[in-house]
């Protein structure tokens, strides 16, 4: 019900479509991450610990299920294999490699503050 807002595809070539599936999985990611911080604070979970076990568990289920799926309909299960290493292979180059190149430019940009220094310059030096 919440995707009835995203016009059809074939309107202007296709870019209001998209620009709006983009705001609706912003409105979707950011209801997860409330809803899963309000599931562990009523477990007693930090929201660090929450982040990951809860959300990671909910997005690796659908890749374990579409491996299955592929397993079960393929005699050899290559697709399965495929599946497997091609999404933990995207999850992890593509979570660690933008977080990395955002806190790349924010430091070459900003530089390292005095906290930073006095906390971590008796390890470097």
């Amino acid at each position: 019900v919440l995707f009835l807002v995203v016009p059809p595809p074939a309107l202007l070539g296709g870019w209001p479509a998209f620009i709006m599936a983009l705001c609706m999985i912003g409105v979707v990611t950011f209801a997860i991450k409330d809803l899963a911080s309000m599931l562990g604070c009523s477990m007693g979970m930090a929201d660090d610990v929450t982040a990951i076990t809860l959300v990671a568990l909910g997005t690796s289920l659908p890749d374990t299920m579409a491996s299955r799926t592929a397993a079960k309909q393929d005699d050899c299960a290559d697709n399965s294999v495929g599946n497997v290493t091609g999404s933990n292979a995207v999850n992890v180059f593509l979570g660690l490699g933008i977080s990395w190149s955002i806190g790349a430019v924010y430091w070459n940009s900003e530089g390292p503050s005095d906290a930073w220094k006095t906390t971590l310059e008796p390890v470097s030096g």
